[in-house]
């Protein structure tokens, strides 16, 4: 512990009797030396010293500076309590369709480290410099042109201000990029019209917004009975297809029935004919030699056992005035004992 105590006990004094200068660097910047003598060359060193470090040069003969490397925001806006200026700060400008508007701006923007020795050589020799005479001068210039492109309803639309403030943002890289400053972003706040045209632009917004919830309400309305409609082209048509149903049912019966009925009337149609055929057949026998005998021989069969009594007719029938009815007993006695016998 004394040995480093004299250590550092030396070195301080050498660096008080060389008159060297202790120079340190924030955990956000970086250093750039600047050599006012040297055998090598005097000038801006074409190095940036790492944040947080501390570095020994000599005095008189090397000059310092630091530049702050995070991310800063440049505020315009109306309010005076806040942004860079406590005073009215936004853009004023107009729109591409005449009507005078400001609006609340904020460009997000940081330092390359890379590129600060040629800051502080061709731009800037410190922060507050870049900031109020660099950065600030180009941004209130050329959103004022690139916002002005927009009409006075575009305004309204946040994809259309979106949409601008990507254009400011890029054309504000390639003009600040090659002095070593990033855009990381530009930003848009609130916007301001003048009252009375402001007040006519939210009356014209009111009216717009009615006659789009009649349309909605119209639209609605039509849907509506366009559900309707198929609803009822629904039902009607389950009702065709009922009768259809019942239609076609009622044809299939029918059909079926029709065509037994055909079935019957083509067997009885047939039965008739082979009917006929016969008493054809039987009609054209009997007309022949053999007819005759024929009818004889079924008149025998039918009267076979057959009792047969004669009686005397006479005036178209039987006349028992005239009749021996004695005779007529004694006739049919015989005829019954012969028959015994």
């Amino acid at each position: 512990m004394k040995r480093i105590i004299w250590i550092v006990m030396a070195v301080c004094w050498m660096l008080t009797t060389t008159g060297c200068v202790f120079y340190t660097t924030g955990e956000t910047e970086v250093g750039v030396r600047t050599r006012k003598f040297s055998f090598s060359g005097k000038g801006v060193e074409d190095k940036a010293y790492a944040p947080g470090s501390t570095y020994i040069f000599m005095p008189f003969i090397n000059d310092w500076h630091t530049f702050d490397t995070k991310l800063q925001n440049l505020e315009m806006v109306f309010e005076q309590t806040r942004g860079d200026r406590r005073t009215r700060d936004d853009l004023l400008f107009k729109t591409i369709d005449g009507n005078d508007i400001s609006l609340d701006v904020i460009i997000a923007y940081r330092i390359d480290a890379e590129k600060a020795p040629f800051i502080l050589q061709t731009v800037a020799d410190n922060d507050r410099t870049l900031r109020d005479k660099i950065v600030r001068t180009i941004a209130r210039s050329k959103p004022r042109d690139i916002f002005g492109e927009l009409t006075t309803e575009e305004f309204y639309v946040a994809d259309s201000r979106e949409k601008q403030a990507q254009r400011a943002k890029d054309v504000l890289q390639e003009i600040l990029g090659p002095m070593g400053i990033v855009v990381e972003k530009v930003l848009t706040k609130d916007y301001r019209f003048n009252k009375e045209y402001q007040k006519a632009i939210e009356d014209k917004k009111v009216a717009d917004q009615q006659v789009q919830k009649n349309k909605s309400a119209q639209h609605a309305a039509l849907e509506e009975y366009k559900r309707k409609l198929e609803e009822a082209k629904g039902e009607v048509n389950k009702l065709i297809a009922d009768a259809d149903g019942v239609f076609r049912k009622a044809k299939i019966e029918a059909d079926v029935y029709y065509e037994k009925q055909m079935l019957l009337a083509e067997a009885i149609k047939a039965e008739g004919i082979a009917e006929a055929k016969g008493i054809q057949e039987m009609n054209n026998a009997l007309a022949g030699s053999g007819g005759e005998a024929l009818v004889k021989l079924r008149i025998a069969e039918a009267l076979q056992n057959k009792k047969i009594m004669l009686l005397p007719v006479s005036e178209g029938g039987m006349n028992l005035k005239t009749t021996d009815i004695n005779q007529l007993i004694n006739t049919m006695g015989v005829k019954s004992l012969a028959g015994e016998k």
